[in-house]
């Protein structure tokens, strides 16, 4: 499973049958692009018109540049305000205290990982044997709080090869699938990664081909997960396969044969 040339990816976070690759191309292709109506009034134009919106919110999250100051910013909130919808001020206020409470924490996350990305890390940095000051600690503490999604995605636009994208959604995909000492969801994550490095090494090269923009195979599995829990899957392979079949750039042309 997850060989070096695997046809599918097998998650069972995701459900009990394989994902082909080509779906899950077709899918990611979907969530990056696939747009819907929406009916928008303004000042020029006050009775109203339709107007096709990106349907999900890759542009406005991976699509936007890291902050590069070496402390949490505003901007950061922002950016995860981009994926998960805007915070109220009170709310705003607790993501942006939460993100400097924590960013000592991470950055011992990350100075423990020493370079590693999230996938490239061995099983007991998500065991609760080897606690405490593992990586898998680190990022239970992390998604800890009433806001914790918002922290969580700023944290992950800072570090997208090392803190998993969870929020209510995909947690609950995960939880089923937990095994005795586990330290968190994060080590069903890693363990699906782990079996399946092959798959999604090919995914990650057909993604930055297909999209011109290179997403982790984090940020992939992550994709995946949410389509599947949020019942969206069905949606965006159709998207996608729709838009590869009109700009006659065949899917599988991308994938090894």
């Amino acid at each position: 499973m997850g060989g070096p040339h695997a046809a599918a990816l097998v998650l069972p976070s995701a459900g009990p049958d394989p994902i082909p690759l080509a779906t899950a191309l077709a899918a990611v292709l979907g969530y990056a692009r696939g747009r819907r109506p929406l009916f928008f009034r303004s000042p020029s134009v006050p009775q109203g018109r339709w107007v096709q919106v990106l349907a999900y919110p890759l542009d406005r999250f991976d699509g936007q540049p890291p902050e590069s100051a070496d402390g949490p910013t505003d901007r950061d909130v922002l950016l995860a305000e981009g994926l998960h919808g805007r915070l109220d001020p009170a709310a705003w206020s607790a993501v942006r205290a939460r993100l400097a409470a924590v960013w000592p924490l991470t950055a011992s996350a990350l100075e423990h990982a020493g370079g590693r990305a999230f996938w490239e890390l061995p099983d007991d940095e998500f065991s609760v044997l080897a606690e405490p000051g593992t990586v898998g600690a680190a990022l239970r503490s992390l998604a800890e709080g009433p806001d914790a999604r918002h922290v969580v995605a700023a944290l992950h636009h800072r570090h997208p090869a090392l803190v998993p994208l969870l929020d209510g959604v995909t947690r609950r995909q995960l939880w089923g699938h937990l095994h005795e000492g586990d330290s968190g969801p994060e080590a069903v994550v890693h363990r699906e990664l782990v079996a399946n490095a092959g798959a999604f090494a090919v995914l990650e090269t057909a993604t930055a081909t297909l999209l011109g923009r290179s997403l982790t195979r984090l940020r992939l599995h992550d994709v995946l997960l949410w389509l599947s829990g949020s019942l969206r899957m069905t949606h965006a392979v159709a998207v996608g396969r729709a838009l590869a079949a009109d700009s006659e750039q065949g899917l599988e042309a991308l994938l090894p044969a």
